[in-house]
């Protein structure tokens, strides 16, 4: 690859250029290090990943590389005191690979510009074997002697030229791959090394057959076999690419929804066109129909429609108005809206999943790195079974002892094998983040399909956030009608933001500018002076004081009364209950249906956990719990030898969701819960979690089927090849066949049945 041109350089370090694929971190010495996102280029397997992580790694000031080969995309934390994102580049670029700042536009260059090279060499591989095929064909159905010499002659000349240009142009990345590896060191040979040195030996032995038929390489010829194996496993590469790329679209989707200039206003509301960068909190911006909304941040003005697929999965657009929250990456769809902003860049809710993606497209499975640790010891096993298969061959018939070598090399390529795991990963991963289900660590995939406890938090869990209003009880000493009362009380719950002010507000539109010197007194309720003098209290029965009576006892344990009325004279007692989600009895039946036992686990008070468990069929429950509580239930479970799935939200959960065998956290949450689960619930739809366990396990069953066959491949062929019994044409279609096998199978897991909403 040539180096960087000094313009070429000057961009990527340019600072403002920085910020759009790099983020800021301490390190563990307290050093305020980068991470720069790099997308890749010129990755043919997984073992591509090993030459270039160890060439960002010998780069001055580069503390540690991460590269994971099936989404091609890499992640490099560097010290800004010692290099440059053009350094960085430039090291992948020495090891013979290519890399653009994973941003929308340069990404999408890179991969149309690798799409459209690899359609080039398949179809020189194709169109070329297609004519050596049709050469080859008269030696195979001729009897001995029906065709002269010299047209034989001439028909292994025109194949060994047309051969050529496979071997040339078609077949590059794998010499190139085969040769990065052994630049490398012999410790870390990648599967191209097999491949590379099967084709070389068929190449040259069928070429000693052509130029001198008596000679040591006897008179047969293998150009059909070459040309058809550079087709087939250009295909499944070809294959393997489409995936990879159809994931980098998923994540360029969700950055896509950032604009290029936005619309700010000043103080006296004249608009001044500036880029997302420059916005600060406070600043109010102008977002047409149809823009992206640029920033985190609060209605001003305006009556939009916010498109929030992307953020939430939630396909139907959101109605916004004043006072509503918008989030950066939702489309407006619908009439201009004035927002104030309120985060920006790092902190947006957009950025924080454009990351979490990030990061669990680069983290390395632990399947896919114990599948590293096998690969070198494989590969050398696979060359000395070739050069042994070899030395007795050339004792028993000294003219199939190239073609059995190479038979050797060719079917034992481990394609299938490293395939097997990643692209299903890969799959799964995609088909969950379209649902609103991010995984962080795609680990959890793994994980995820061995739990058989599903653990769940109650308060913003199973329940919203919220109260609802669940009755109105006129007292006797009210001297107004039930309406007049519920709009009198929700006029006062307007000046407070508790959950049971805000569902009080739900009952009638009460006017929040007849109160005067309100005052919330912590813990007891609201307290204000009237329109017409008169002093009121809305909270604790006890607060307000007086006779409220014995009333209707509420319906549920999970109610909360609230009363309002003068000091010491109620007038009337508003019953609220908890709310749960609408789809939190079909999601606990569907993992019951799954095998998983549901649990309860709240800091809630127990007669308000029982009360949502008994709704719920919940059997096992947990009140009261704190949160030690909370992790020594879960690590009893551990060792009674559970997998534990846990659900939460709250603050109070980061410990224990960290502690679970595999936790997920819903979007609206903290952001310490987010940052210490596996995943996390965009959409806040329970029956997500029911649907990542399901296809975690159909992940799982794909991936055990795809690494069965890979070993009864190997298992089946090896032997065939040793005994002479699997010509190279044989074993270069089966070994391509077995890699289109893995990656289609792969593909399964990735088409979920789609579901009513």
């Amino acid at each position: 690859m040539p180096a960087l041109a000094e313009r070429e350089a000057a961009a990527l370090d340019d600072p403002h250029e920085l910020a759009a694929f790099t983020r800021r971190s301490a390190g563990p010495d307290g050093r305020v290090l980068a991470c720069s996102s790099l997308r890749l280029s010129g990755i043919d397997c997984a073992a591509c990943a090993r030459p270039i992580e160890e060439a960002l790694a010998g780069e001055p000031g580069v503390t540690q590389a991460r590269v994971q080969a099936a989404s091609a995309r890499a992640e490099v934390w560097w010290d800004p005191a010692l290099t440059r994102p053009s350094a960085l580049v430039d090291a992948v670029r020495r090891a013979g690979y290519d890399a653009l700042p994973d941003t929308g536009a340069g990404s999408r260059e890179l991969r149309r510009r690798e799409a459209r090279q690899g359609h080039w060499r398949l179809f020189v591989a194709g169109f070329c074997m297609m004519q050596v095929m049709m050469y080859a064909t008269p030696a195979y159905v001729a009897g001995a002697g029906e065709i002269p010499a010299d047209q034989l002659r001439l028909l292994q000349w025109a194949s060994w030229l047309l051969t050529l240009p496979v071997l040339l142009f078609s077949a590059a990345p794998i010499f190139r791959g085969a040769w990065q590896a052994l630049r490398g060191g012999l410790r870390h040979i990648a599967m191209d090394v097999p491949v590379a040195t099967g084709l070389l030996v068929a190449f040259v032995a069928s070429s000693g057959a052509t130029f001198d038929p008596g000679g040591v390489f006897g008179h047969e010829v293998y150009f059909d076999s070459v040309t058809m194996f550079v087709f087939l496993l250009l295909l499944g590469r070809g294959l393997e690419t489409r995936a990879r790329h159809r994931a980098a679209e998923g994540l360029e989707a969700a950055l896509a929804r950032r604009p290029e200039q936005v619309e700010r206003l000043d103080e006296s509301g004249e608009a001044r066109w500036v880029g997302p960068r420059e916005l600060v909190p406070g600043d109010r911006v102008r977002v047409g129909s149809g823009q992206p909304i640029p920033a985190d941040g609060v209605v001003l003005s305006g009556q939009g429609l916010a498109d929030e697929a992307l953020l939430s999965g939630e396909s139907t657009p959101v109605p916004k108005g004043p006072g509503d929250a918008v989030s950066a990456g939702s489309l407006n769809l619908a009439a201009p809206l004035v927002v104030r902003v309120e985060r920006v860049g790092a902190d947006t809710r957009h950025q924080a999943i454009v990351d979490l993606m990030r990061e669990a497209a680069t983290t390395r499975p632990t399947a896919v790195r114990l599948a590293d640790r096998v690969a070198g010891p494989f590969l050398w096993a696979v060359l000395l079974l070739a050069a042994g298969a070899a030395a007795v061959w050339s004792q028993v018939d000294p003219a199939r002892a190239w073609w059995v070598a190479v038979s050797v090399l060719i079917v034992t390529c481990p394609c299938a094998l490293a395939l097997a795991t990643p692209s299903v990963l890969l799959a799964a991963s995609g088909a969950l983040a379209r649902r609103g289900v991010l995984l962080q660590h795609i680990d959890a995939l793994e994980r995820l399909a061995l739990v058989d406890r599903a653990v769940f938090d109650k308060t913003g869990t199973l329940t919203d956030d919220r109260l609802v209003p669940a009755g109105c009880e006129r007292l006797p000493a009210a001297p107004v009608d039930e309406a007049a009362l519920q709009r009198l009380a929700a006029g006062l719950a307007g000046w407070s933001t508790h959950p049971a002010s805000r569902a009080l507000r739900a009952l009638a539109q009460g006017r929040a500018d007849d109160w005067h010197e309100v005052t919330e007194w912590p813990g007891d309720g609201l307290e204000a002076r009237h329109a017409d003098g008169r002093r009121f209290r809305l909270g604790r029965a006890a607060w307000v004081g007086g006779d409220a009576g014995p009333g209707e006892a509420p319906a549920a344990a999970t109610a909360v009364t609230l009363v309002f009325g003068e000091p010491g004279r109620p007038w009337a007692r508003f019953t609220l209950d908890e709310h749960l989600r609408p789809d939190a009895d079909a999601a606990l039946q569907r993992l019951r249906d799954d095998g998983l036992v549901p649990m309860l686990l709240s800091g809630d008070r127990s007669a308000r956990v029982q009360a949502v468990a008994a709704r719920l069929g919940i059997g096992e429950t947990q009140g009261d719990a704190r949160p030690q509580d909370k992790l020594a239930r879960i690590a009893a479970l551990q060792a009674e030898g559970h997998r534990v799935l846990m659900v939460g939200d709250g603050l109070n959960d980061g410990p224990v969701l960290a502690r679970a065998d595999v936790s997920l956290a819903f979007a609206h949450g903290a952001a310490l819960t987010r940052l210490q689960a596996d995943g996390v619930l965009l959409s806040s739809r329970l029956r997500d979690v029911a649907d990542a366990v399901r296809l975690a396990r159909r992940a799982r069953r794909v991936i055990r089927q795809n690494l069965a066959w890979a070993a009864a491949y190997n298992a089946v062929c090896v032997p065939l090849a040793l005994a002479g019994w699997l010509p190279p044409l044989a074993a270069g279609a089966g070994m391509a066949a077995s890699s289109l096998l893995v990656v289609l199978n792969a593909l399964r897991v990735g088409r979920l049945p789609a579901r009513a909403d």
